[in-house]
């Protein structure tokens, strides 16, 4: 069997040098975890099956390996036995391993052979060599161990982790004395050993205590919810519905609205719409069958609906209609900038309302106006009054004792981990492997991973709160249409910083003057595979980025200055309409807006924004970028030197090494939330 065992893990030259193992599971075999045939092993003894001063351990000879399990193949020379429950191996007679095995033993054995019982020990991992305790630190899968999370090697922060390394076991004796504990440490300890109708007992006595002190809920349905859904795939375009776009508000906007409430000290308050989508009028004739189990007085063969309800592809858009009329009607006005954002001036006090579907937040320099608004809203659409705004849009926002606001996600983070199953994977300390550079394959050959749901998944945390790893999603996004197996472990490593940095989110400082400014930087020819550049650009508020972007350039540049300057367009344009809502906001607050800076660390293109002339290295480049000049010539724009080392923008342009990452990361205002 051993000898099988590790023949399926050895590359066979009849099937392209890959091992069978790779064949059948899809993924490299781990080698870690085997030893030397014919070595010595020791067993641990149970705890019940050995007086005080017995040996906790017998010497074996280790045989193989266990399919099913972790386990490792003994014989045990002192009764011949072929034992499952290994203790600690020896393969050159020095140095000495610890293994303690977890997990229930299969009770099955094959005839003239026993299984020792197995006992859990109370050795803690950070004795054990590092190649040991990675292999029991979570539970064994129904496939063998592969390389899913180990086909790296860094571990938490490994590019910066300076500590050394484990202290290896010098004897064995020493290790076992380590297992002598009192009490056990599991339920299943508990309840298979001697004193098993004792703890039974004493586990009946706590929950009877727990449930007497109302500890859990008694889990009776507080209410039941039903939904009539309209089926929209039976809609018809032109007929039963025409425009469905509706609005919703930018999470731009979002950011900077909670960055500017840090500046005034505004509240932020948060309702929600109950049942918003019942409250639009629909122009168009649209019809609906009589649910199954709805009874009506009269015999009616279909209903016609005056209102939208939940499922028709119009619902969305006339509810964003409905309510923007009647937020217009109690003296509101939509920003020319982002139509979800109302703005309501009144003396020297003002209002903001942000809407996005049915979630509505509600800020201001006026108490009273805050209420009154909420009142007038009342009045229109019923509506939950949350008070305080702690969690909108799957984002929450944390207080710190410095006054400052974390917007981070870190449940969403959790949960994509636990969907794409790597929960339990080791951290890295930045998102991109610089050793591996990625190309696009034109193999026929499809990998089976979810890597578009993943890269998805992961798209809608960089737009929210972590643009640290805008330029990692962006580059794995480059490979969606034949994603191969490097370009998943690609992805798995954005999960694997995530991992670490769960926590991390956008902090917005308090200030006594508004803090706004822009960065542009580019990654000239970055790309190996057609030489294109990558452009990059953050704009900061109140110690934070509120807008951020990572973009491959369409065209390939013939020099820095170029890649520079045609980042420095996509910078300006985003940067416009950002400094414009900002002013918006600030105006009606009667506050004077900042001026827009965008810093550039490269000299020569800011020469070309000044500089008309078309010299020989610039005259080539399009003409749509050159409304840089413009913008700098009637002073729209400030463009201001910075040196590369404190360029913000410097993370959305490539990969970074970790330190490098961390430093940018911080400098940027992406810090770990509290509790």
């Amino acid at each position: 069997m051993t000898a099988i065992y590790i023949k399926n893990r050895l590359p066979s030259p009849k099937i392209d040098h890959k091992t069978p193992f790779e064949i059948v599971y899809k993924s490299k075999p781990s080698v870690k975890h085997m030893r030397v045939f014919g070595c010595r092993a020791f067993i641990l003894t149970p705890r019940e099956k050995r007086l005080k001063w017995d040996p906790k351990a017998r010497e074996g000879m280790f045989m193989g390996y266990e399919e099913a399990s972790k386990a490792y193949r003994v014989d045990d020379d002192e009764d011949a036995e072929l034992d499952l429950d290994l203790l600690a191996i020896n393969e050159d007679d020095v140095r000495q391993t610890v293994y303690k095995q977890t997990g229930k033993r299969k009770s099955e054995a094959r005839p003239g052979m026993s299984r020792s019982a197995r006992h859990r020990t109370g050795l803690e991992q950070a004795s054990a060599p590092a190649h040991v305790s990675n292999r029991h630190q979570k539970r064994r899968s129904s496939a063998p161990e592969t390389m899913s999370d180990d086909d790296e090697d860094a571990s938490v922060y490994d590019q910066d982790d300076d500590s050394t390394p484990p202290t290896f076991w010098r004897a064995s004796a020493n290790a076992v004395e380590a297992t002598d504990l009192a009490e056990p440490v599991t339920f299943q300890d508990a309840i298979n050993g001697p004193d098993q109708a004792h703890w039974r007992n004493a586990v009946k006595a706590e929950l009877k205590s727990m449930h007497l002190r109302g500890v859990f809920p008694d889990g009776s349905v507080e209410k039941y919810k039903a939904r009539l859904v309209a089926k929209d795939f039976k809609q018809k375009y032109g007929i039963d519905y025409t425009e469905t776009f509706s609005p919703v508000v930018k999470y731009v906007t979002l950011r900077m609205v909670i960055a500017i409430t840090k500046y005034f000290d505004w509240p932020l308050d948060q309702l929600d719409v109950v049942t918003a989508f019942l409250y639009g009028v629909i122009k168009e004739k649209v019809y609906c069958v009589i649910p199954e189990g709805v009874e009506m007085d009269g015999d009616f063969d279909c209903l016609e609906l005056v209102k939208a309800i939940y499922g028709l592809k119009q619902a969305s858009r006339v509810w964003n209609e409905t309510f923007d009329e009647f937020v217009c009607s109690i003296v509101f006005e939509a920003s020319a900038f982002d139509p979800c954002l109302y703005i309501k001036v009144v003396d020297v006090h003002c209002v903001l309302v942000l809407v996005y579907v049915d979630d509505v937040l509600i800020t201001g320099s006026s108490l009273e106006l805050i209420a009154q608004t909420k009142a007038d809203l009342k009045t229109r659409f019923e509506m939950t009054d949350s008070g305080k705004c702690t969690f909108v849009l799957g984002i929450e926002l944390v207080d710190e004792s410095d006054g400052s606001v974390t917007m981070c996600q870190r449940r969403y983070v959790n949960d994509i981990l636990k969907r794409f199953g790597m929960d339990e994977c080791k951290a890295t300390a930045s998102p991109v492997d610089l050793s591996t550079r990625l190309v696009a394959s034109s193999e026929a050959t499809k990998i089976d991973v979810p890597f578009r749901e993943a890269v998805g998944a992961l798209m809608h945390l960089t737009t929210a709160t972590r643009p640290d790893i805008a330029y990692a999603v962006g580059y794995a996004s480059r490979f969606m249409e034949n994603p191969q197996q490097e370009h998943w472990t690609a992805v798995k490593r954005i999960f694997r910083y995530l991992r670490g940095t769960k926590s991390h989110g956008l902090r917005f400082q308090p200030s006594d003057k508004i803090d706004f400014r822009g960065y542009s930087d580019a990654d000239w020819a970055g790309d190996h595979a057609d030489r294109k550049s990558t452009s990059g650009y953050t704009f900061m508020l109140m110690g934070a980025p509120v807008s951020w972007g990572s973009k491959k350039q369409s065209s390939v540049s013939l020099s820095t200055s170029e890649a520079e300057y045609i980042a420095l367009s996509l910078a300006i344009q985003e940067g416009k309409w950002v400094h414009r809502l900002l002013c918006e906001i600030l105006a009606a607050a009667n506050e004077p807006g900042p001026d827009l800076v965008i810093r550039e660390d490269n000299q020569s293109c800011i020469k070309m924004t000044k500089n008309p002339v078309n010299h020989g290295r610039a005259k080539h480049i399009d003409i749509k970028y050159h409304h840089i000049r413009d913008e700098v010539k009637r002073g729209e724009v400030q463009l201001e030197y910075c040196e590369t080392s404190v360029m913000m923008a410097d993370i959305m342009t490539k990969g970074l090494s970790g330190p490098r990452h961390k430093d940018l990361t911080t400098a940027l205002g992406i810090h770990t939330s509290s509790d």
